[in-house]
Order: structure tokens, then C-alpha cells, then sequence
């Protein structure tokens, strides 16, 4: 499976002694989820079936351990759709648990609800969505496809949102910690397509397509009533986030800092914002407690735009917009390559202006914008260490190409080995694991980004596949006896899957 397609996402079925199979639908052992989470215990599997399931239901306190995940999940090759009602699904106070494969459509309040039942000092925690599609919402107001509502360690991978209302989100963050959102792709989005707000941080945003998102495709910060804050005494909207190797098409908006602070947004590819590139803003206004909107940083971008309506940066009132940080971007106007220089509120170190960044293909679908030879993107960017890999799952070279796809020379990709995707055994695992993928595994990172084992490969062993040129595989064996339980990520170079470390 190639990595440019579909990130490989793996996980070991969970086991423990006495784990069942709970089976959901029309003519099985339980009509609806909310009673097979009756008889569920942690290790289990509730396996919903083909069918429509048209009604709200809330799910209390379900909560595997580290050991055992519970798993709702998608019968194989079936497609069961959780069709109108206010919601489909709402959890609360639940932890260690995998929802995939579902569909959620057509709610009047919001697609899904994951929240702490309003108990802040315990959130909803260790979940993991995956393969899910959420669209089609049947409200205007501020209805969102997917709510998260005081929700720590957990992961949103390879989901697809698509027709949120238009006063919504796709995902709505409100005190939430420790995420990653990463391999989804949002279409037709109303006000925006993530949102970040009532003190969340230490969120990844990576490798998404944002495809007419709303009015700011990724929002980071808002506004938020002060009971809702998750710690109560947060002073920001947002912090500590990164935004990275994503691809922005039209919207409004591409970023909206509101509020925010220590937010990184670096090596994404944005095309054709329709007014602004990105706005600086602030919400809540209280100078006694809330910082003012600054000390974020936006570097080895491209910004390709095409007789933008508005100034590239919007800045409003109550922020500091003279502490944000500029870097190494590529702009270009493709309708007046002279008028590519931005407005921006500091001086920028090494941005380039008016050179065609040279992308594949920018006009119509599908799009291809990786950089092309000759691109003065190429090896023009600042290093980041914090940013492991592109779009692609392909390492950054140093110094990095600006935007979302590194440089890769047609002969590199002639001659490149197929990627069979990552094999990651035991899964979850406690000692010792064995990982399997492509040669040039890179990097095992938690869901904050640190690098969990930087010279951990050293001693690894190496084996070929079949000894054929091109088709080799790489071994590794990394010992994780001393590292917490918890969710990480693996890359290869080319794909990245999940791990699970639990005790």
C-alpha cells in the first residue's frame, strides 16, 4: 500500500483471557450499540453490522485498560451508517477505546460526541478513530461533524469529513490535550475544519487536505465560555501546537491564530486562499489572565495565490502580531508574480517572492503539488528538527524543501523499493517489539512529537525480503521496556502506523 495513498495504520487486534465478540444489528445478539456496551468488558469487540441505526446513543463510562482496548468497529466489507437523529453517538467518561470504519451522517446537533461528562479533573482519554466518514450534517448553526469535548491522548487518522453546516466545525477541540490529527481529508467545510479553543494543547495537526474548509480552514483558538475551559484557569485559547505538511485548497482562510500561542505552522502547501492567507485575531479579551494572540510562528511554506481579494495576513485588535515569527516562505501570485510580496507584521528571514514555486499540477483535479526540478523551493527552507517527514511520509533533507512534499528526483523515484506498509509484533507490546517496513525506518514519536528512540535502531538487525534490487524490507528490533504506556507513532519513510505500549 503506498504512502502517498493511504497511511498504513496497524493495529494488533486487542487480546485478553475472556475477550468476546459482541455482535450489533438486525438479527444479531444486540440491535444497537448502546446495549452491547451493557455486556461489554475491556478486550471486547463490539462489531456493528450493516444496516441504518437512526437514533442517539450515549455511551457512559466504557472503558477498556491499557492492556485490553475495547473496540467498536465496522463488520469486514460492511459499511453500517449512523444516519439523522441529534447525534449518533455520544460517549462520555470512556477511555481506551478504538472506533473504526463507521459512517455518520445527517445529525441535527452534533455528528459525534466524545466529552468528560463535564467532570474536568477526569477527561475522556486513550481513543483512537480511524477509517471513519462523518458528512453530511443536516443543521446550519454551530453543529459539528465530530465534538470533543475534554479528550486526552487520542488520535484521528484517515477519516474523511465531508459537508459540515455552515456555522460548524469538522472537528471542534474545547480543553483538549495530547492528540494527533493526521491523514484526514476535509470538503466543504462551514466555519471551519478543525478548531482548537478552551485551552487545548500539544495537538499535531499533520498531512491532512483541507479542500474549501470555511471561513478558516484550521482555527486555532476561538472563542470559549470560561466554564468550559479545560484546566479552568487556562490564559489561551490554544498552545503548543503544530501545524505541519498539509495541503490548503481555497477557503476563506488557511490559518486563523485567535488567541493562541507557541503554535507552529510550518511546511504546508496552500493554494488559492480565497482572502486571506491567515488571520491574527483575539476573542476573549481579559488582560488580567489571557495572553494577547503571539510568539507563533509561520516558516517553509508555500503560498500559491491567484489575485488574492484581501491582504495576505488579517490582523485584529488585541493581539501582538509584532512577536510572530516569518521564515524561509515561498509566495507566489500567479496572476501578478510582481505583486507577491506579502504585508506582514515582522520582517521575514529568507522568505522568497515572485518565483514560481513549480508544482505539478495547481489548476485542476486531481492536484499534484509536488515541486517539480528546477523548483526554487528545493533545499530553500529553514531545518526544523520538529518536522520528521512530508506528505509523503518522506524525510525532510536538510535543509528541507519549502512546502508540503520534499524534492524527489524522478530517478530517486524510478529506482525507489515498493512500500509494504509497517508491521509493528507484539502490538500492544510492553518489552520488546519487532518492526517491519521499508528500508530507511525513521523516527518513533509520541503523540507530542518527541523522538522516543533517536539512537534506539543502532543495534537493530537488518533483513531483505526476497534479495531482489528495490524490494527489500528493513528489520528493526527496539526495546520500549522503559517507556509509558500510551500511543505512538512509527514512520518509515514512506507510511506510519500506530504502537501501542501498555503495562
Amino acid at each position: 500500500m503506498h504512502g502517498y495513498i493511504l497511511v498504513a495504520i496497524l493495529f494488533l487486534t486487542t487480546v485478553s483471557m475472556g475477550a468476546r465478540t459482541l455482535h450489533v444489528g438486525a438479527s444479531h445478539p444486540y440491535a444497537n450499540p448502546a446495549a452491547a456496551v451493557l455486556d461489554a468488558a475491556p478486550g471486547d469487540t463490539i462489531l456493528i453490522h450493516e444496516g441504518t441505526y437512526n437514533s442517539t446513543y450515549f455511551i457512559e463510562e466504557l472503558q477498556g485498560n491499557a492492556q485490553a482496548w475495547i473496540v467498536i468497529r465496522a463488520a469486514d466489507g460492511e459499511a453500517p451508517v449512523f444516519s439523522g437523529a441529534s447525534e449518533s453517538m455520544h460517549f462520555s467518561d470512556c477511555a481506551y477505546l478504538r472506533i473504526e470504519g463507521l459512517i455518520i451522517q445527517g445529525q441535527t446537533g452534533n455528528g459525534m460526541n466524545i466529552d468528560d461528562a463535564g467532570t474536568i479533573e477526569t477527561p475522556s482519554h486513550h481513543i483512537i478513530l480511524s477509517n471513519m466518514t462523518f458528512r453530511d450534517m443536516a443543521a446550519t448553526g454551530n453543529n459539528d461533524l465530530l465534538k470533543l469535548s475534554g479528550l486526552d491522548t487520542f488520535a484521528i487518522l484517515n477519516c474523511t469529513f465531508l459537508n459540515g453546516a455552515t456555522g460548524g466545525s469538522g472537528i471542534d477541540m474545547v480543553g483538549c490535550h495530547a492528540g494527533v490529527i493526521e491523514r484526514n481529508t476535509f470538503t466543504n467545510m462551514g466555519s471551519n475544519a478543525i478548531q482548537a479553543k478552551g485551552g487545548t494543547a500539544f495537538i499535531r495537526i499533520l498531512r491532512n487536505v483541507f479542500t474549501d474548509a470555511g471561513e478558516r480552514a484550521v482555527n486555532l483558538g476561538g472563542s470559549t465560555g470560561l466554564q468550559f475551559f479545560r484546566p479552568l484557569d487556562a490564559p489561551y485559547e490554544a498552545a503548543d501546537m503544530q501545524v505541519f505538511s498539509n495541503i490548503f485548497v481555497r477557503g476563506t482562510a488557511a490559518i486563523a491564530y485567535v488567541g493562541s500561542t507557541r503554535i507552529d505552522v510550518a511546511n504546508n502547501t496552500i493554494i488559492n486562499p480565497v482572502r486571506w492567507v491567515m488571520r491574527i485575531l483575539q476573542e476573549t479579551v481579559d488582560t488580567t489572565r489571557f495572553v494577547k494572540c503571539g510568539n507563533n510562528l509561520f516558516r517553509n511554506n508555500i503560498v500559491l495565490t491567484n489575485g488574492l481579494a484581501g491582504p495576505h495576513v488579517n490582523i485584529g485588535s488585541n493581539t501582538a502580531p509584532e512577536t510572530f515569527g516569518f521564515q524561509t516562505n515561498l509566495w507566489y501570485d500567479q496572476s501578478n508574480p510582481a505583486n507577491s510580496t506579502p504585508t506582514l507584521p515582522t520582517t521575514e528571514l529568507g522568505g522568497i517572492r515572485g518565483q514560481d514555486p513549480r508544482l505539478v499540477n495547481t489548476t485542476s483535479a486531481p492536484l499534484d503539488l509536488h515541486v517539480m526540478v528546477g523548483s526554487p523551493a528545493i533545499g530553500a527552507g529553514s531545518v526544523l528538527t520538529v518536522v520528521d517527514s512530508d506528505y509523503d511520509y518522506r524525510p525532510y533533507r536538510t535543509p528541507p524543501t519549502i512546502g508540503a512534499f520534499e524534492y524527489v528526483s524522478p530517478v530517486s523515484v524510478a529506482n525507489a523499493s515498493p512500500d509494504r506498509g509497517i508491521t509493528i509484533a507484539p502490538n500492544p507490546a510492553s518489552d520488546v517489539i519487532r518492526i517491519t517496513g521499508s528500508v530507511g525506518i525513521t523516527r518513533i514519536t509520541d503523540l507530542l512529537g518527541n523522538e522516543m528512540a533517536p539512537s534506539g535502531f543502532n543495534n537493530s538487525t537488518y533483513s531483505s525480503a526476497d534479495g531482489g534490487a528495490g524490494s527489500s524490507t528493513d528489520t528493526r528490533v527496539v526495546n520500549i521496556g522503559h517507556w509509558p504506556s500510551g500511543i505512538y507513532l512509527v514512520n518509515d519513510g514512506k507510511s506510519s502506523a500506530l504502537l501501542v505500549v501498555s503495562r
